[in-house]
């Protein structure tokens, strides 16, 4: 019986590690396999594969939205349907374990990309940001990822997330130094800052509303440089 149950042991341990050392492995092929798709479909845009990118994400609406550089303006590409982002809905995390998913502004570098993860790929959004960490905030790896489960990362379908790695792997290796990641409670319009006037987070959820604004407003589609000033979110 103690030799069925190790050998039973290795068995799992040598599954696990397969599953680790494959995903890398495949992370690769998973690219190109991705990349003349994506060519072909960028390019009825009129878009390129390797430009900068942007993303926004919509909490109530479990909406990612991918938007592409093209000259000196940024396009929407494509949405996607989140899968998850953990049980506690709207508002900022708070602290590790409260299965809250960020809001705020991130920004991801090439090596926040993980072709290893366990949640077939993801990218760590730098969960805490100096705001995160000036309101005492805590918490880690607080990703976008594939398998469709969380518990406070933004869980998209293997599929998708296919799709939104190759791109951003791309523009990286193509000289984007960073990628911004904006995270909402909702689409930011007159209409829902009423309907949420009495939430605990207004006052937080005005600051965020400065940048949606920016974007919005801004006939470029240039997404705004930020920066924390006095605790708060400020932008130009």
């Amino acid at each position: 019986m103690r030799l069925l149950f190790f050998s039973l042991s290795i068995i799992l341990i040598a599954l696990f590690v397969f599953k680790v050392f494959s995903s890398s492995s495949s992370a690769k092929e998973i690219i190109n396999e991705q990349k003349p798709l994506l060519e072909t479909e960028l390019r009825k845009n009129g878009l390129k594969l390797g430009s900068e990118v942007f993303i926004r994400i919509f909490k109530q609406e479990e909406v990612l939205e991918l938007w592409i550089k093209k000259d000196s303006q940024f396009q929407l590409f494509k949405s996607y349907k989140i899968c998850t982002y953990g049980s506690e809905g709207l508002g900022p995390k708070l602290k590790e374990g409260d299965g809250k998913a960020p809001e705020g502004f991130y920004y991801v570098k090439n090596e926040q990309l993980n072709p290893n993860s366990l949640y077939h790929l993801s990218f760590n959004l730098g969960f805490p940001n100096k705001y995160d960490r000036a309101h005492g905030r805590t918490g880690s790896a607080l990703m976008v990822h594939g398998n469709c489960v969380s518990v406070g990362c933004y869980a998209m379908t293997d599929n998708k997330i296919e799709e939104i790695y190759t791109l951003v792997h791309e523009a990286l290796n193509n000289g984007q130094n960073f990628f911004r990641v904006h995270i909402f409670p909702f689409r930011m319009t007159a209409r829902n800052m009423l309907k949420y006037k009495d939430s605990q987070w207004i006052d937080f959820w005005r600051n965020l509303k400065y940048g949606y604004d920016f974007f919005e407003n801004n006939s470029q589609k240039r997404p705004p440089n930020v920066e924390v000033i006095n605790t708060l979110y400020v932008f130009d």
